[in-house]
């Protein structure tokens, strides 16, 4: 009678000689650097859209305490949210090798038995399964929001946002009862060479097969792979925070490739305005008007502008990046338009011009509204811009008008303005 094949919950069941401490410490430290810059720069990121501004910004209004650290985000320097969305996008793909070659190689405590065997332990296993779980979680739908290609129910922005403090909770648990043994086993290696056998079955030595198949690469070969494998995610990513022809090496990224035309206007875009239901009637000339709407001192004062009217006004120019949630993002463009200072200044606000709220014509897709700071409004860069680059807008790139604030994500640099209602949101 044959003998019944071994459980996973059996050491004879995983055969791999790679696995051992030594992997998975040097594996473990590379996320704990990783991922806490990755939550920072999701947190930052998260406090760009002013959720606690207005409604028409906050994607996660039932998050109460978890945003306590949010802060009326600043537009200085004009490149920030570029900088820390890009990071974040950018990491979070590099470092997807590297979390997939730990959970490899841990998967034998997954099924370990007794599930418990002291407080601490049992704290550890619980910590383990929420981390495996929040860390799928976050980067399938991280991805997929990447993708354009969305495809989980509800919110991406509330379920990536409370998965981020579920799975972020469970990673600082797990590294807090793990990190002192991880750094001892990196202290042990260091002193034993790479054939400590016995530096191996010591401590965490329950990762090591007690009868491994023959080697077929070397522990240190294993992480050349995984390193090369995120160097080739890295390479195939970042191009998407470039212009010109490294944008075209962003091979795993949906604003990689060539340019959507050329010329003054061919800089990358989100939503055509086909997508957006942009109806050309409502955007010729002589039938958009701008509404622009203040209360001050109790009294509503509105102007209606035409294109025409509002190319009179004084026009100011400023050189400011487009960046967006997922990752991508242009250069500097030219920007030409009217001071968003200077519009709440029609309609009553003379010295500190307050928190606006932004509506546009669009009839499909997120932040048809969107509200702005006063901190926003009142910076001489901040414009409602007629021009780029020297041409009128085009209907892709928002025309008859569009915002453009420094340092803001994209979807709050709303396109096809219709509607500005100052000091009330």
């Amino acid at each position: 009678m044959r003998d019944a094949p071994p459980l996973p919950s059996s050491p004879g069941f995983w055969r791999s000689p790679l696995r051992g401490p030594r992997l998975t410490s040097v594996l473990g430290l590379v996320l704990l650097v990783g991922i806490t810059v990755l939550f920072v720069t999701g947190l930052v990121s998260y406090a760009a859209y002013n959720p606690d501004l207005a409604p028409v910004n906050d994607k996660t209004p039932d998050k109460g305490l978890l945003g306590f650290y949010l802060f009326a985000w600043p537009t200085n320097p004009q490149w920030l949210y570029r900088l820390t969305q890009g990071v974040h996008v950018t990491l979070g793909v590099t470092l997807i090798p590297v979390l997939l070659a730990k959970l490899w190689s841990v998967v034998p405590r997954l099924f370990a038995l007794p599930p418990a065997r002291s407080l601490t332990h049992a704290l550890e296993r619980l910590s383990l399964l929420l981390l495996v779980g929040g860390a799928l979680f976050e980067f399938v739908t991280g991805v997929l929001n990447v993708q354009l290609d969305y495809l989980f129910p509800g919110s991406f922005y509330s379920l990536h946002f409370y998965g981020a403090w579920v799975f972020f909770a469970a990673f600082v648990a797990h590294a807090v009862l793990k990190a002192p043994a991880a750094v001892r086993n990196l202290r042990r290696l260091r002193e034993k060479g790479e054939e400590g056998e016995e530096f191996e079955k010591g401590e965490e030595g329950d990762l090591v097969a007690p009868a491994p198949d023959p080697p077929t690469v070397s522990r240190r070969g294993a992480l050349w792979f995984v390193g090369g494998g995120s160097l080739l995610l890295f390479g195939t990513t970042a191009g998407q925070n470039f212009d010109g022809p490294l944008r075209r090496t962003a091979l795993l990224a949906p604003h990689g490739g060539a340019e959507p035309g050329s010329g003054p206007s061919g800089f990358q875009i989100n939503k055509t305005a086909a997508y957006a239901g942009i109806d050309t009637a409502e955007t010729g000339e002589d039938a958009w008007r701008l509404v622009v709407t203040g209360s001050v001192a109790g009294r509503t004062e509105t102007v209606r502008l035409s294109l025409a009217q509002l190319r009179q006004l004084p026009l100011h120019s400023a050189a400011l990046p487009i960046a967006c949630v997922e990752g991508w993002s242009t250069s500097d463009q030219w920007w030409r338009g009217v001071r968003l200072r200077d519009l709440a200044a029609l309609v009553g606000y003379e010295d500190d011009p307050p928190d606006v709220l932004v509506e546009s014509l669009q009839r499909r897709g997120a932040f048809r509204h969107a509200a702005l700071r006063a901190n926003q409004v009142a910076d001489p860069r901040s414009l409602l811009a007629l021009y780029v680059n020297g041409v009128r807008l085009t209907p892709d790139h928002g025309y008859p008008a569009r915002v453009i604030v420094p340092a803001a994500p994209g979807v709050l640099n709303t396109k096809w303005v219709a509607r500005m209602t100052f000091g009330r949101l």
